[in-house]
Formats: C-alpha cells, structure tokens, sequence
C-alpha cells in the first residue's frame, strides 16, 4: 500500500481505528474507554449510513471519521468531521492532506454540501491544515464574526 494511500474502513478494521482512536486521546491526555470499547463502539457505527471511516497509509497510520446527519438548510447532507489523527511519526509528510481530500471527496459523493469540525486554538499544524482547504472560522467568510464551538458532558 502506498504511503498516502487512502481506503473506507471495513468491520474488519475496528481493531485498528479502535487502537487509533483510543491513541489519538491518550496523546493529548483526554480520556478514553481504551482500544477494546471504542472498537466495539465503532463496529456498530459502520453498520449505519450516519458513519464512515477512512483509513490512511499502511498501518493504518491515520483516519478521518465522518459524521453524516440531515440538514434542514439545504437538501443535501451535513458531514461532520468527528477525528482527523495522524500518528506522530507520519505527521508532515501529506497524508493528514490526503485524508482530508480524501474526506471531501467521499462526503460530496454521499451527498453532502456541507462540513463542519471542531479544533483547538493551539492546535497551528490543524488549523493551518483546514484554513488551506478553505475551511474558515469566520461567519459567512473572512470579514465576518469569528466562529465558536461550545461542548459540555451531559
């Protein structure tokens, strides 16, 4: 498989988004159920059309996890972008880009006309990504009002 390869998760690969996902959080020192729940989790997501996983590199090295969910402003679909991780080790080398293309591409071919995702003020390598993707922060585009995400356990 090539470097940049990019390909949609199977059950198959629960296991590998699971050990992803649970690394992911334990990087940046948020919690996590551990690598055998959120494979479980996962599992169940990808029986529906609400979820897709894209898988990037050989080991997997990174993934995109998109959300897809109805819109009431438009006809088409909102996709919301859940995770985009990359192991550290194959950070800057194009395949975050990659999968993020890759992300695009696959939610406009389920009909989406919209993505939305949430990331850290600190987080410059992301923001820097996304911004170049054409993603802003601002309302309506670059002169309007800045944009927040607010989140909060129930």
């Amino acid at each position: 498989m090539s470097e940049l390869a990019v390909r949609r998760a199977t059950a198959a690969d629960v296991s590998a988004v699971g050990q992803l996902l649970h690394d992911f959080n334990q990087e940046y020192h948020d919690p996590t159920p551990g690598p055998v729940v959120l494979a479980e989790r996962i599992g169940r997501l990808l029986g529906s059309d609400e979820t897709v996983i894209l898988l990037g590199g050989p080991g997997p090295d990174g993934l995109a996890v998109l959300r897809f969910r109805p819109s009431f402003w438009s006809a088409g679909l909102e996709c919301y972008l859940a995770e985009l991780y990359v192991v550290p080790a194959r950070r800057g080398q194009g395949l975050g880009r990659r999968l993020m293309e890759c992300a695009l591409d696959q939610a406009r071919q389920l009909g989406a006309d919209y993505m939305d995702l949430g990331t850290s003020e600190d987080d410059v390598a992301a923001r820097a990504l996304y911004e170049s993707l054409g993603f802003t922060n601002r309302e309506g585009g670059l002169g309007g009002p800045v944009n927040f995400y607010y989140e909060r356990d129930l």
